[in-house]
């Protein structure tokens, strides 16, 4: 991706990632890919907000040239420290030694032990403002928005919102704006981020988004670190944040399993049907065969969730583990949950899927339904009755 115009004299110098799958160490599956944002305000003051990944460092630098020389930038506002968004700046800086950095106290301690540069650096606080000319930079510390040191980044005069991982989505393309790409795959790919990585969040980010309101502060556009800058409507995606950071859930169920020998999905898919046929929306996923990014953003919007295991060893089985453990991550609020599963000679599988719910701080709210071996017409029954007594508590 070459430089593209935001708006008169600034411009996204950052980089499309066409191919990357895999995100956050393999915790999230991406795709469609994603990008690396980085914007150029071109001022009395020629501002850079945020790079990219170090990989990708030749790349920024010949967009930037291709606009101005690097040499004369004059300011660089590190919204987040995370490399995706800062692995660049090492290389950046190389060409302009007499930079300023501007970030938070957190954000300069976490630059200098990932990459131990003697920085010119400037600590911001919320409602700090920054001249660089005709206009100016209003920061807005966001601390675990995702990480402690974030913060967003606000030209008024543009009435430009720049909040680095906030409303982003991973999701490379080579238009810029929300009005170019599909508006269904493009909010698809917001809840999936949200819901893989804000989730455990929301209270911080619904005070954070208040905050903004109280400040009242127009915003004609936002413009995140990773993915589609919202023009067309900016609000859309603030309304779905508070909605989702509000943990507004609809009456719909997932059911999640993991199987050995097949007797546990057998539960799982009459679990189902006594869902859908109480007339609840369900969806149903085996956890060794579907992709845990794309199944954690149907739970965003779910008010109950039914897990499943074949016992081993008197546990569950380990890709359900594994799946479980994250979930217990994202306490997600005010949903409510239970579990089921087959075994052999011992049990154990169904009290472990309990406890990590309950850890999560889910309400469980019906017992665990058990069966040995395969289960047979009557504790077939049992199953449907289980899913339908389920999907009377999501009502």
């Amino acid at each position: 991706m070459s430089a593209n115009k935001v708006l008169p004299d600034i411009y996204n110098v950052g980089v499309v990632d066409w191919n990357v799958r895999n995100f956050h160490g393999h915790t999230y599956t991406t795709k469609r890919g994603t990008s690396y944002n980085a914007y150029l305000i071109l001022d009395e003051k020629i501002t850079l907000v945020d790079t990219v990944l170090a990989s990708f460092s030749k790349e920024l630098i010949e967009n930037i040239r291709s606009i101005i020389p690097p040499e004369k930038i004059d300011y660089i506002i590190a919204n987040h420290v995370e490399t995706d968004h800062s692995g660049a700046l090492p290389e950046v800086m190389k060409l302009c030694p007499k930079a300023k950095v501007f970030g938070t106290q957190k954000c300069k301690e976490g630059l200098y032990k990932n990459y131990y540069g003697n920085w010119d650096f400037g600590i911001v606080k919320t409602s700090d403002k920054l001249k660089i000319g005709k206009r100016e930079l209003v920061f807005l510390e966001a601390p675990m928005v995702h990480w402690p040191d974030s913060m967003f980044t606000y030209c008024p005069q543009e009435e430009l919102l720049m909040p680095n991982d906030a409303f982003g989505q991973h999701f490379a393309s080579s238009k810029l704006f929300d009005d170019e790409v599909d508006p269904c795959v493009l909010m698809d790919e917001a809840a999936k981020y949200y819901a893989n990585i804000l989730f455990p969040l929301g209270g911080i980010i619904l005070k954070k988004i208040e905050e903004v309101q109280r400040l009242n502060l127009p915003i004609k556009m936002i413009a995140p670190s990773h993915g589609i800058i919202w023009r067309k409507d900016p609000a859309k995606i603030i309304n779905a944040y508070l909605s989702w950071a509000k943990s507004v859930a609809l009456p719909k169920v997932i059911v999640a399993y993991e199987t050995m020998w097949g007797s546990t999905e057998k539960m799982a898919k009459r679990i189902a049907q006594g869902v859908t046929d109480s007339g609840v929306e369900v969806k149903l996923f085996d956890i060794a065969q579907t992709d845990r990014t794309e199944i954690v953003k149907e739970m965003l919007d779910a008010k109950g969730f039914i897990f499943g295991s074949s016992t081993h060893d008197n546990d569950m089985l380990p890709a359900i583990a594994g799946f479980l453990y994250f979930f217990k991550g994202l306490k997600p609020k005010g949903r409510i949950a239970s579990a089921f599963g087959s075994f052999g000679w011992a049990g154990g599988a169904v009290a472990a899927v309990e406890a990590i719910i309950k850890e999560a701080g889910v309400e469980l709210v019906q017992p665990g339904l058990s069966v040995k071996y395969v289960p047979d017409d009557e504790e077939l029954k049992r199953c449907y009755e289980f899913g339908k007594g389920f999907a009377g508590k999501v009502k």
